[in-house]
């Protein structure tokens, strides 16, 4: 998203801001299949979000969502998908990588967060 700021009367554009998390192509790939396979509206952006929860306090949650409110939701477009992030899960979530595995063991998204510092047993939860 691009603002406009003023300096000393001089309207210039902001650069975009770079997005605090990756989405690998393969997460991406898997939302766009996800998507296309349950012919879900085309303005559909994946949002990430921290809710408390689970054994250590916060759970990661990944939803496809229609809805943007722009005074609290920051948009980012990574691997061709949407991505919309709320401001106060921002504060958990630098650095954050979401990723999608399919492997004999596990099939689903994955997301690793680096700022975390324990995690619960299962892997769900998480502290800070």
């Amino acid at each position: 998203m691009s603002t406009t700021t003023t300096e000393l009367g001089v309207k210039t554009a902001d650069t975009p801001k770079a997005p605090p998390i990756e989405l690998t192509e393969k997460a991406a790939a898997e939302v766009r299949r996800i998507a296309t396979e349950q012919n879900l509206p085309e303005k559909l952006h994946l949002r990430l979000r921290v809710v408390g929860g689970g054994c250590s306090g916060f759970q990661h949650k990944l939803d496809l969502d229609p809805a943007v409110n722009e005074k609290l939701d920051e948009t980012f477009e990574m691997n061709g998908v949407p991505v919309v992030i709320d401001k106060r899960s921002l504060l958990y979530l630098g650095g954050v990588t979401v990723d999608f595995v399919d492997d004999l063991n596990k099939r689903g998204f994955s997301i690793t967060n680096p700022s975390a510092k324990t995690t619960c047993g299962c892997g769900s939860s998480f502290s800070m």
